[in-house]
């Protein structure tokens, strides 16, 4: 198969489509006529013998061979597009359009209060970041790198560990004088306790709970009535009184400073939960990739480690 003008924009075309969720979209961002949309990608279909998108009158999504096909063009496509820039300007540019999906707690602690310093830095990049509670599928959404609490599924993206935080057990005065302050964590498996689940985004189960001292390590079954899916709703639950949570340290040390939250079993100090930083490139990711990937590392102050996930 000859590789030529003609396939390079097909995967052009592509690419937009992917990236906006649309042939009319595409085609105004390449100011292209739908028609010459639709024929680009099916002289590329005819060119490589497969289908690239299901299409409905509501969506388009990329075919199963598409959705492989893309995440192998991507990476060349993004280094055609530096070796370009980095020709005319003599440097590695970072510029164009960045989507990120990030984790919500992750946003609010972490990105949040300084994510402005890093759009100042880079006034040739367009930032686009998704917080949500899921992954999903980083290639056919579109996405350049995502940032998320857990252990990532198994998948081809390539998985960076930026940190491992605490996971604390904590419940608020109000509600250690109501229900007595319990003792060990079997304790939670009994009345009067209750406890608040939080939901896992990729099964719809809640987390487990868990406790690690050491080597030792305990799973139990605690008495909940109630889960959620915001960290903003659990805590507020939490502070409240109406019931036990386990959270994440960054962010929980003003509550505990101030004694809104108390650390019910510090005996059991040793639950993990890691953050990482995946992308879907196994080749060198492009410049302004690399750029918010070592800002999220400023921010979380982790050296980090590569590895497939």
């Amino acid at each position: 198969m000859a590789f030529d003008e003609r396939m390079l924009n097909g995967m052009g075309v592509l690419t937009a489509i992917v990236d906006s969720g649309s042939f009319v979209a595409a085609g105004e961002a390449l100011d292209m006529s739908q028609s010459g949309v639709s024929r680009s990608v099916a002289r590329l279909e005819a060119r490589l013998g497969i289908r690239l998108f299901d299409r409905t009158t509501r969506s388009v999504t990329l075919t199963d061979e598409g959705r492989r096909f893309y995440e192998q063009i991507l990476p060349l496509l993004s280094g055609l597009e530096e070796a370009a820039a980095s020709a005319a300007e003599g440097r590695t540019a970072v510029r164009g359009r960045l989507r990120v999906n990030v984790d919500m707690f992750f946003s609010r602690i972490f990105l949040g209060p300084r994510l402005g310093a890093f759009v100042e830095a880079y006034p040739d990049l367009q930032l686009d970041v998704v917080t949500r509670d899921h992954l999903g599928d980083m290639v056919a959404d579109g996405f350049d790198l995502a940032v998320r609490f857990g252990e990532p599924r198994a998948s081809t993206l390539i998985a960076r560990k930026l940190l491992d935080t605490r996971v604390i057990t904590v419940a608020s005065p109000a509600y250690i004088k109501r229900s007595g302050r319990p003792l060990a964590p079997t304790d939670l498996e009994r009345e009067p306790h209750v406890c608040l689940d939080f939901r896992e985004p990729e099964t719809g189960r809640a987390y487990p709970w868990e406790f690690h001292r050491g080597r030792k390590k305990i799973v139990i079954k605690a008495r909940s009535r109630l889960m959620v899916n915001d960290v903003g709703t659990m805590y507020a639950q939490c502070l409240g009184g109406h019931g036990i949570a386990q959270i994440l340290s960054p962010g929980a040390e003003q509550w505990l400073t101030s004694g809104k939250l108390v650390d019910l079993f510090p005996d059991w100090p040793d639950e993990r939960f890691p953050l990482y930083a995946l992308y879907p490139s196994r080749h060198h990711p492009p410049a302004k990739v690399r750029a918010f990937f070592d800002f999220v590392v400023q921010l979380t102050g982790s050296p980090v480690r590569d590895s497939e996930s």
